[in-house]
């Protein structure tokens, strides 16, 4: 049998991969796509846990797959990203992909260009949306979290080079939470010697539910189904 556990981002849950989880799930997969510790509906849950528990997390349910599953594949979007690309380092992960992964994480210039925009657009319908996203992450977060966050960028981003296992780098180039550059610095730190990069040109932060979702899609679904062979792809 063949499973695939899909990790979600700092303060999001598995609505920021479903799109993805259900298309793969067509295939009779075994699909995991755990609720990190804190992460939820409660945003007073942050403040009771701390890096550590979202790595704990994203290794028991890797090894509950692992012993019903031959084949494991590990899907990581934004901060699930960089846990993802540790744990393949530590146990039998087929393949790895990466979405949007936090290496530099939050993008001022983007994020003032979309702010620009709203103010110049009187704030349409989508602005107001934008702008709402930014003040929630800002206020709901609790600051203990987003120190515990950063410190799990930090732990993690040596790790990168100990990476070995065919990856797949997914970037949305119009970003405004994780900067752009993030895939280019994974791309040149991993050491698998089949490892593919790719820009999406229209995306923001979501991939999964972005303009080029189908594209994402496709894109992972054609290197998880790929059979395995020496690669070095940069789109």
């Amino acid at each position: 049998m063949t499973g695939c556990l899909l990790l979600h981002g700092f303060t999001g849950s598995p609505y920021e991969v479903e799109p993805l989880a259900d298309h793969l799930r067509k295939h009779g997969w075994k699909i995991s796509m755990p609720t990190l510790p804190g992460h939820g509906h409660l945003k007073e849950d942050m403040k009771k846990v701390t890096w550590k528990d979202w790595i704990q997390k994203a290794e028991e349910e890797l090894r509950l797959l692992l012993k019903e599953c031959s084949v494991v594949y590990v899907v990581g979007f934004s901060m699930g990203g960089m846990i993802a690309a540790y744990l393949s380092t530590k146990y039998p992960v087929t393949k790895l992909v990466l979405l949007n992964a936090c290496v530099y994480y939050i993008n001022p210039g983007q994020m003032f260009s979309h702010m620009a925009e709203a103010i110049k657009s009187n704030f349409t319908a989508d602005s107001k949306d934008l702008m709402k996203r930014y003040m929630q992450k800002s206020l709901s977060t609790p600051v203990r979290a987003v120190v515990h966050f950063r410190r799990l960028v930090k732990v993690l981003k040596p790790e990168l080079a100990k990476v070995t296992v065919p990856t797949l780098i997914l970037q949305g180039e119009c970003d405004d939470l994780v900067e752009p550059r993030s895939a280019h610095y994974i791309y040149q730190s991993i050491q698998s010697t089949s490892k593919e990069i790719h820009f999406l040109p229209q995306s923001k932060h979501i991939l999964c539910h972005d303009c080029e979702s189908d594209q994402v899609v496709s894109l992972v679904e054609e290197f998880l189904t790929r059979e395995p062979e020496g690669a070095d792809i940069r789109v």
